[in-house]
């Protein structure tokens, strides 16, 4: 791998682990910087076991420090996964591949609506998570519509969060790679 190369996969490591570990810093619920670090990954790494992988570690490391730190009260034991995370780790699935798809040519407005849609996504699918087999809500229509509306509060932090953190990410990725002298377009080597 040439040298430039090397660095470019470190800085996109880089900047999606700093992102991940953000989640502990307080914030607003929901502004979290997960979907922005697919994002970042799909359009950066050429290699799409790349994209996946380090956004996924990222976030996992990110949950266990989270869960059995900060939130180990909640959690009988050691967590390594918690109730929901197929839900959730499902939706970043989604959001990486959408992500792969439409931002082979990173612009602007692609990048603000991604987000959008890899909100939409999140929302979809992790309020449907929480509806099924949930006792709180019936297993019917009007469950499932419950659920969404249950999720109502959170989702204007995910889009606040999705679209400030690709901003953040995007735009931190192209000022380091100006200033380190390093491409930023895909390329073969990552």
């Amino acid at each position: 791998m040439k040298p430039q190369m090397h660095t470019r996969l470190i800085l996109l490591t880089v900047l999606i682990l700093i992102a991940a570990f953000g989640r502990i810093i307080p914030h607003p619920y929901n502004m979290s910087p997960i979907a922005a670090m697919g994002l970042l990954g799909s359009a950066y790494f050429s290699r799409k076991w790349m994209a996946l992988l380090i956004p996924f570690l990222a976030t996992w490391l990110s949950d266990l420090f989270i869960n059995n730190v900060i939130y180990a009260e909640l959690f009988d034991g050691f967590t390594w996964f918690y109730a929901g995370s197929a839900w959730v780790y499902g939706s970043y699935a989604l959001i990486i591949m959408m992500g792969y798809m439409l931002l082979n040519t990173v612009t602007i407005t692609r990048i603000a609506s991604s987000s959008i849609l890899a909100t939409s996504i999140f929302f979809l699918i992790t309020n449907f998570g929480a509806w099924i087999g949930n006792p709180l809500y019936p297993q019917s229509l009007d469950g499932l519509m419950m659920s969404y509306a249950a999720g109502l509060p959170f989702l204007q932090g995910s889009f606040i969060g999705d679209l400030m953190y690709s901003g953040i990410l995007f735009g931190g990725f192209a000022l380091a790679s100006k200033a380190l002298h390093i491409p930023i377009a895909k390329t073969e080597q990552i």
